[in-house]
């Protein structure tokens, strides 16, 4: 490792002091919720959303078996904190105003309940993710931002049709197991995280190494990174930290762009 990595790298580990979310619990929800605007926002900006399709969630800090979505029907392009919906992990929407998308319910609601420490997860039907989806494989450490999820995603390969069965929702949590990414064969992407923003930021970056990687094969025979040197390289892109951490300056910029998703 040279000299500017390790400098990275202790940069990195330093921030274990830093405190990533604000203190008591209204101001918690207070900055999931305008985080999971953003997030939404963003995802629109990208060019994630195609119809009513895909989601975010993220966990309410005092009602840990509720979670925080947007509404059905709601463009990401215009979502503000206003819209969200507050619904429990038995489908009663609590807070809010719209429609509660029974996919993102059958999903979400299980990966919640599944494991405590996942606070918000991501999914939609991008351009790249529901492409690369269809060839049943998963990602190879073709790039240093790939490494992120080596040995640390899943493929889940038993379409189904639309998720809007229980069972269903269980199965693609059970698959997850702790890892922060899945590839839903002939679906699309999947992400979780301990907090909102490492969630989010784990959707597009994976997204993009999806894109990587199709033109990295239509182009030729891409080679590898070495198990070692991908574990290693992990340990740096792709910790819960690292991934907040990326988020950043994504949200500095659409909350000055689209000022209104704090309404």
């Amino acid at each position: 490792m040279n000299e500017a990595t390790n400098n990275i790298v202790m940069n990195i580990d330093s921030f274990d002091d830093v405190q990533l979310t604000p203190e008591g619990t209204e101001e918690i929800r207070k900055d999931r919720k305008i985080k999971l605007a953003a997030a939404l926002r963003l995802f629109g900006k990208l060019g994630f959303d195609e119809g009513v399709a895909g989601h975010i969630t993220v966990r309410d800090p005092e009602l840990t078996d509720h979670f925080w979505v947007n509404p059905m029907g709601r463009s990401f392009k215009q979502m503000r904190v206003s819209d969200l919906l507050l619904v429990s992990h038995t489908g009663e929407v609590v807070e809010g105003d719209g429609l509660l998308n029974g996919a993102a319910f059958t999903i979400h609601s299980r990966i919640h309940m599944s494991n405590p420490a996942i606070t918000a997860a991501a999914h939609s039907h991008s351009v790249y993710g529901k492409a690369f989806s269809s060839l049943g494989k998963k990602l190879a450490p073709l790039t240093q931002d790939s490494c992120a999820f080596y040995d640390d995603h899943v493929l889940f390969d038993d379409f189904s049709g639309v998720v809007l069965d229980n069972t269903e929702g269980e199965r693609i949590a059970a698959a997850m197991d702790d890892s922060k990414g899945a590839i839903l064969q002939n679906h699309g992407l999947l992400t979780v995280g301990e907090t909102i923003d490492a969630a989010a930021w784990w959707y597009i970056t994976m997204e993009r190494t999806c894109q990587a990687q199709l033109m990295a094969e239509a182009a030729g025979t891409p080679k590898p990174i070495d198990h070692d040197v991908a574990l290693q390289t992990r340990e740096t892109v792709g910790s819960p930290l690292a991934g907040w951490f990326s988020f950043q300056p994504l949200f500095d910029v659409i909350v000055a762009e689209q000022p209104e998703l704090l309404d």
